[in-house]
């Protein structure tokens, strides 16, 4: 039975709870099996590094620490607009979420206001789970030899290929 290792690609159900026990997020409910390649990046590597190994119907729960999920907030992250350059309609609120784009276009990006001030807001552009610890509980649902095409791309394809 194949295993788990780097060049092959793996379908997983998992849940994510945080600290407190509270579900993060899940594909169980309605979702489908998440496929990843195994050693191309696409799940966080302390997942990945415990997932090695494992073989098709293994289960596991694991606690991924920050390091090696979405790392610790960095300081320099955090930036201090005026409150006007805010639209309107946001709450000014602590924990709300925003949707950032780069001035010169780019990605979107979700922030969140971390502090607020008599004329500026604190945003937090850090990865909301940063400094987080994720316990995550797997099932494996599969694993098979990666396509060339998949490793030159760096992530699975679904039944019949893919276009890029």
């Amino acid at each position: 039975m194949p295993t788990i290792e780097a060049g092959k690609v793996a379908a997983i159900w998992y849940t994510l709870t945080d600290e407190d026990g509270t579900v993060l997020d899940t594909n169980r409910k309605g979702g489908k099996p998440l496929p990843f390649l195994v050693g191309s990046g696409n799940i966080i590597v302390g997942l990945e590094d415990e997932l090695l190994g494992k073989q098709k119907d293994d289960q596991l729960t694991v606690t991924v620490a920050p390091e090696k999920a979405y790392g610790q907030p960095d300081p320099e992250r955090f930036q201090a607009v005026p409150k006007d350059s805010l639209p309107p309609e946001v709450p000014m609120e602590v924990g709300t979420q925003l949707t950032a784009t780069a001035q010169q276009g780019g990605q979107a990006q979700i922030v969140r206001i971390h502090e607020i001030t008599e004329d500026e807001v604190v945003v937090d552009f850090n990865h909301p789970l940063a400094g987080k610890p994720l316990t995550f509980e797997v099932t494996v649902v599969g694993v098979r030899d990666a396509t060339e095409e998949e490793v030159a791309h760096g992530h699975p394809h679904g039944p019949g290929g893919h276009k890029h």
